[in-house]
């Protein structure tokens, strides 16, 4: 193949602001249907990318090389399944399925089938995430032994919909939402998780999945991640606070790739994925501290690693056993918050 004909399931948030403008800007790759039933998604796919509206995912068979997973979190598993039977290789948004078990046998069927399986775990390609995973490499901050990350909001009204209404069979609320951006940074950072504590509520009224939750990792290494997802965080805290033997790096604000993509800015325009230097995060000690230029968010090099994977051969961008790890944390924390408990992990 020259050319990868990639098909869309879904057009919600996920479908429309992320995997679509990037699917489009990624050489070797082309947007060839959506599965939407809504005309109006359909004729802007139409208009936006030249890509077919189709109404059921059946209808990508035959019209496509690649599928691409961004329905609702509980249809995951099945939509997968079907491409792979079909011997077509899948991209996944996160979560890639509601428990570890389901995971495993996505990844046992893919590789029967011998069709790529990954999952667009997008947020390992943040610039501040890039940023601690280089200053981790070379050393700035000696031993790390707490990493403390959030993803907090400010959204006292609910916007509504399954991921904040659905019962638990939807596999919403922020636990399986920003909580698979979290645990998975952390498990990339400082490895496997053995120990895991979880404090999940829901605070808002006209939510029944969880909008406030902590999780705390105790990895095999020794280090301690702590994890915040909330959405009534009137004063959120820095995003990043990682904790070293020899220094510190604190960083503040949210990575800019999602706010840009949601602007309809095209994520090959130049300085798409760069920070603002005021937004640049500190390192040091007390009394010697320094700003440290953000590395640029590359959101784009997870979809040219599914081109490079496909057309030559490439492993996957992620290993869809790492996305299973980071389910078997979240199961682990969901049970540590009903049961009030650590919960261990083999």
């Amino acid at each position: 193949m020259s050319e990868i004909r990639v098909g869309l399931v879904g057009y919600g948030v996920a479908g429309a602001f992320f995997h679509a403008p990037l699917i489009h800007a990624t050489e070797g790759l082309r947007l060839a249907a959506v599965v939407t039933r809504d005309p109006a998604r359909q004729s802007e796919v139409a208009g936006r990318y030249g890509a077919q509206g189709v109404a059921d995912v059946r209808e990508l068979w035959g019209r496509c090389d690649l599928v691409v997973v961004a329905s609702p979190n509980r249809t995951h598993v099945a939509t997968a399944a079907a491409a792979i039977e079909q011997g077509l290789p899948v991209v996944v948004d996160k979560p890639l399925a509601g428990t570890a078990e389901e995971g495993r046998e996505l990844v046992r069927r893919a590789e029967e089938r011998g069709v790529l399986l990954t999952v667009f775990q997008n947020r390992r390609w943040d610039g501040d995430f890039l940023t601690v995973r280089r200053l981790a490499a070379e050393g700035a901050l000696g031993e790390i032994l707490r990493f403390e990350s959030r993803f907090e909001r400010w959204r006292p009204v609910p916007k509504g919909g399954w991921r904040e209404t659905g019962g638990p069979e939807e596999i919403g609320g922020l636990l399986y939402d920003l909580g698979s951006h979290l645990v998975d940074q952390a498990l990339r950072l400082l490895g496997p998780a053995r120990e895991v504590y979880c404090e999940s509520d829901v605070r808002r009224e006209g939510v029944n999945a969880d909008d406030d939750t902590f999780i705390a990792l105790t990895h095999a290494g020794g280090a301690r991640s702590h994890l915040w997802a909330g959405s009534l965080a009137a004063r959120p805290g820095p995003r990043f606070r990682v904790l070293g033997s020899a220094a510190a790096y604190v960083k503040h604000g949210m990575d800019v790739q999602e706010e840009r993509l949601r602007a309809g800015v095209a994520p090959g325009t130049p300085g798409f994925g760069e920070d603002e230097p005021e937004r640049w995060g500190e390192l040091g000690t007390p009394g010697d501290q320094r700003r440290v230029r953000t590395e640029p968010g590359a959101y784009l090099d997870f979809y040219r690693g599914v081109a490079a994977a496909l057309l030559e051969g490439a492993p996957p961008p992620v290993d869809p056993r790492s996305a299973v790890d980071v389910l078997a944390v979240l199961e682990a924390a969901r049970r540590s918050a009903a049961q009030r408990a650590v919960i261990h992990l083999g």
